[in-house]
């Protein structure tokens, strides 16, 4: 019961539906930026390189050997540098736009957190805690002439 009883107040303070929320967001983050790189920018980048597929490029190590009758007897063997090509591609794209996103939400956060900022509404907490900045000056500064 115990267990059930802690379960329960995990999934009520609401991290279970934060986790749930933030796998599903990066899940469909993923589709996007796998769209982007392989529809996108490989395409033109391929282009460039005069109609490689990075992803065909290898280096065979042992040709497939195929009997009389055509069916194959030994597979061939090879490293597909291609993908590798592929992938880092891949991964730089997701990092500089993982990068993009990063900064434009710290820099909305940081115009919110401003609390002279008139254009964004400025969270309650950080407006509290700005006031009760401004009066503890003001008492320091009272402090200060009264000595």
């Amino acid at each position: 019961m115990k267990l059930f009883r802690e379960f329960k107040e995990f999934a009520v303070k609401g991290n279970m539906m934060d986790m749930a929320i933030g796998i599903i967001i990066g899940a469909s983050f993923n589709k996007v930026i796998d769209v982007l790189a392989k529809e996108v920018l490989l395409p033109p980048l391929s282009l460039l390189s005069d109609g490689v597929n990075f992803q065909d490029k290898k280096l065979i190590l042992r040709d497939a050997i195929v009997d009389a009758t055509g069916a194959i007897t030994t597979s061939e063997v090879s490293i597909a540098y291609g993908h590798l090509i592929e992938t880092i591609l891949d991964f730089l794209i997701i990092g500089f736009t993982v990068f993009i996103v990063v900064k434009f939400m710290n820099r909305l956060r940081r115009r919110a957190q401003d609390t002279k900022d008139e254009t964004v509404v400025t969270p309650k907490d950080i407006e509290l805690l700005s006031d009760l900045k401004e009066l503890m000056q003001e008492q320091n500064q009272l402090l200060k002439t009264t000595k």
